[in-house]
């Protein structure tokens, strides 16, 4: 089992930036790949970005070049870094991590809010 607890949420002018973080209970060493979801109030969750243990990441078509997901194997701990955020950004974002191979989202968060409003 993996706990993880993101971290960094809140609320946000139009081209502001946020950092989310996420920490995991155990080694992510141990951990194939993380994740970030996430879902806005009547729509579907969305896989924002995924980094894999070798470092290999990919991003949804509307966040590349905005956000930058990353890892740090020391600290146990995942990171979404969000730039020129949009109001279509709001939503709940969940971090993921599995250790299933080719899989994302094996243990998910409890989600933290960004608002993306002025």
């Amino acid at each position: 089992q993996v706990q993880l607890v993101e971290s960094g949420g809140g609320l946000v002018q139009p081209g502001g930036s946020l950092r989310l973080s996420c920490a995991a209970s155990k080694s992510i060493f141990t951990i194939n790949a993380m994740g970030w979801y996430r879902q806005a109030p009547g729509k579907q969750r969305e896989l924002v970005a995924t980094i894999t243990r070798g470092g290999s990441t990919n991003y949804a078509d509307s966040v590349k070049g905005r956000f930058t997901i990353s890892r740090d194997n020391a600290k146990n701990t995942a990171y979404l870094q969000m730039n020129s955020l949009k109001p279509e950004d709001t939503a709940v974002y969940y971090c993921t991590a599995a250790t299933t191979l080719g899989r994302v989202a094996d243990y998910w968060g409890q989600g933290t809010q960004v608002t993306v409003s002025s």
